[in-house]
Formats: structure tokens, sequence, C-alpha cells
């Protein structure tokens, strides 16, 4: 490599190749940037009224009242998935109530709708809807000799 003490037209020549060779690394470093396929990331902000977003104190107060009623959803929730009620609505639910003030909710609930699609999409192959068919006429089958031989054993009388 010249230093530039001898010779200048050595120099001249790497100045050169050096601006001929800047077009060329540029174009590879593009596709690093380029944003990744699907919908650009949204910008978060708070749905609080407008009123309530002037005043640090009150948006303050809105978002613990909104963590206070998103959690106690999500709570309802997750004991409804033990009890009777709709547990997993109540989940979501609450997801989405936290996801209007806060960026991490927002995520968990994108988080769970990307994988619900994907599920629903794995039940919709022909693979699979053949094997729950089978698996659900299996089912049918063994109740039915079940209660057929309790039937059999018993009659129609409740055992006393």
């Amino acid at each position: 490599m010249d230093t530039g003490a001898a010779g200048g037209a050595g120099g001249a020549q790497e100045a050169a190749k050096t601006a001929t060779a800047q077009p060329v690394a540029e174009p590879e470093a593009e596709p690093a940037t380029a944003a990744p396929s699907g919908p650009p990331p949204r910008g978060h902000s708070s749905r609080a009224p407008h009123f309530v977003k002037r005043s640090r104190t009150l948006h303050l107060t809105w978002q613990i009242g909104i963590a206070v009623v998103g959690f106690a959803i999500i709570v309802a929730g997750l004991a409804m998935m033990v009890l009777p009620g709709p547990g997993i609505p109540a989940l979501l639910l609450g997801l989405a109530i936290l996801g209007t003030e806060f960026v991490w909710a927002q995520r968990t609930l994108l988080w769970t709708k990307d994988q619900a699609a994907k599920a629903a999409q794995r039940a919709l192959d022909p693979k699979t809807r053949r094997r729950n068919v089978i698996i659900l006429i299996v089912g049918c089958v063994l109740i039915a000799i079940a209660a057929g031989l309790y039937l059999w054993k018993y009659g129609f009388a409740l055992p006393s």
C-alpha cells in the first residue's frame, strides 16, 4: 500500500480504487438495515384522554388504575381456568386492557394472537384433521362400548 510519501500516482490510483469500491459496499449494507417483513412496528402511545395526559400525576394515577383493573381481570381469568367461567377470554381481555398503557402487554397480546393463528393453521392441515377425526371416532366407540357393558351388567336401574 502506498503511504503517499513516494509517488503521487500511486495515491491517485488507491483513491480511484476506493471511489469505485464504495458503491459496491453500500448495497451490501442496505439489506442488513432493511426492516423485517410484516407490518412496521407501531409507536406506543397512551390511550388515556388528553386531559389525563396533560398532568403527570393524573396520568400516573390513570396508569395505576389501568394496571389494577387489568391484573384483576387476569387473576379472575386464571381462577376461571379451574372454576366455571370463560378463563381464556378473561385473560385476553386483561392483556388488552393492560396493552392500552403498557408496551409489554401489547407485545404479549400480539405474540398470543400469532400463536393462536399458527395453531389454527396447524388444525386446518388435512393430516391433522384426519388424525383428530380418527381420535374422535375411536373415543366415541370406546364410550359406547363402556356404556353397553354397564347396561349389560346393571341394566337400566341404578345400582343401590
